[in-house]
């Protein structure tokens, strides 16, 4: 007897809200302050501060941390998303989690132990996620689904933007911590004070009131998004895109110095400081053009999948060619891969978002698909680098990572 498979079924559309004049150019600098402190602080500073406390294990030190992380950062987002949908506002999560992030780099600057670093990281991985989880869903919340993907693109600038200018500042503070950390603590409070002050929260409509449930069935409700099999397959796919990413890239600083033949006279937060514009001018463009075109066509899985497989070839360039140019040829193909996977990637998720009317908890469950692997990528970089003895490794275990990525956009059914 042949069977029928049945679709999940559709999200509802909510009515358009009122255009709030600057909303975009100000997710935009919002965006750019969030990836400016992963980049510059998770990419520069905190591994710079890991090498001075302990040389000889820094690899394992700086894995361990961010393992440890990785939990705050993954709890924090989908919780703070949660709560703010049901208090129907973004403004005070997206503020009160910048000035906590502000005070917790602050804290981070002044500790000299690695215990000490650890418990500041995670204090940074919670409060960033705070304010991530309520900027990230402004976009579902306040703009149509046809533009989406326009919106998603300039709002993807952001990693380009502030991950160019994260890794600039953090190569010119690698050797004053203290005074790096206060920087970036301060472009978050600024960025936040901004949007929160020039773009009003906009009311939503109050649900009706249910009643209470089991502590089982709440947990259930949290993670139902994970039940809806485009939500579920989009999850994955970013997942092992992200973490095939960040594997590499949060490591950057110790494969110029260990691996990479560098120019003589070029130290490496200097390479990065090349690098890192390199990328994100390339990831600029095909952010951009990306989330343009799959508007214009209406298609998103061909865009996604086929950057996400982009990524994972190219990260066979520095295992051939272990040397400054090669470096400069992979960070911009990496560059213009990973920009438009994540600027089509977050149009076709929030297309397949289950509930419009819990459209932040679901995004703060996707983005523990996000923030998650950018920090558990450094304690997976750090168990390949030792145990399989070298970068190498790495490299080849990132691409494989990004492959399996691309292959998992196949099965969603709802977006073209």
């Amino acid at each position: 007897m042949a069977t029928h498979e049945v679709a999940d079924p559709p999200v509802p559309v909510p009515a358009e809200p009122p255009r709030q004049r600057g909303l975009l150019p100000l997710l935009l600098v919002a965006n750019s302050a969030l990836m400016a402190v992963y980049m510059g602080v998770g990419s520069v500073l905190l591994p710079t501060q890991i090498a001075a406390i302990d040389p000889e294990n820094k690899v394992a030190v700086l894995g361990l941390i961010g393992g440890i992380s990785a939990i705050f950062a993954t709890a924090f987002n989908p919780i703070a998303g949660a709560l703010s949908d049901r208090k129907g506002r973004r403004n005070p999560w997206i503020l009160g989690g910048a000035l906590g992030a502000l005070a917790c780099l602050a804290l981070l600057g002044n500790v000299a132990t690695a215990l000490l670093v650890g418990i500041g990281w995670c204090l940074v991985q919670a409060t960033m996620n705070i304010y991530q989880a309520a900027v990230t869903a402004i976009v579902p919340d306040r703009v149509p689904a046809a533009r989406r993907g326009t919106a998603s693109a300039l709002v993807g600038l952001g990693l380009p933007i502030g991950g160019t200018v994260g890794v600039l500042v953090a190569s010119q503070t690698a050797a004053h911590l203290r005074t790096g950390y206060l920087i970036f603590g301060a472009i978050v409070a600024v960025s936040a004070l901004l949007l929160t002050t020039l773009c009003r929260d906009v009311p939503r409509a109050e649900p009706a009131p249910a009643a209470p449930k089991a502590k089982g069935a709440q947990l259930a409700a949290f993670l139902s998004a994970l039940a809806n099999h485009d939500f579920r397959w989009a999850f994955i796919g970013r997942a092992l895109m992200v973490l095939g990413y960040f594997s590499v890239v949060g490591y950057q600083l110790y494969i110029l110095g260990d691996h990479i033949k560098l120019p003589s006279g070029l130290t490496p937060p200097a390479a990065m400081a090349v690098l890192t514009p390199v990328s994100m001018v390339a990831m600029a463009v095909s952010t951009l053009l990306g989330g343009m075109l799959s508007d214009r066509w209406n298609r998103r899985k061909v865009f996604v999948g086929v950057s996400a497989a982009l990524a994972g070839l190219v990260m066979v360039v520095p295992v051939v060619s272990p040397t400054w140019t090669g470096m400069l040829v992979f960070s911009a193909l990496n560059g213009l891969a990973f920009g438009c996977f994540m600027a089509v990637d977050t149009a076709l998720v929030t297309l397949v978002l289950p509930s419009a009317e819990d459209a932040a908890r679901d995004m703060g469950v996707l983005n523990i698909a996000n923030a998650g692997p950018q920090i558990i990528a450094p304690f997976v970089a750090s168990a390949i680098v030792t145990g399989l003895g070298g970068y190498t490794p790495l490299f080849l275990a990132g691409g494989a990572l990004s492959l399996i990525g691309a292959l998992a956009i196949l099965p969603i059914r709802s977006v073209r």
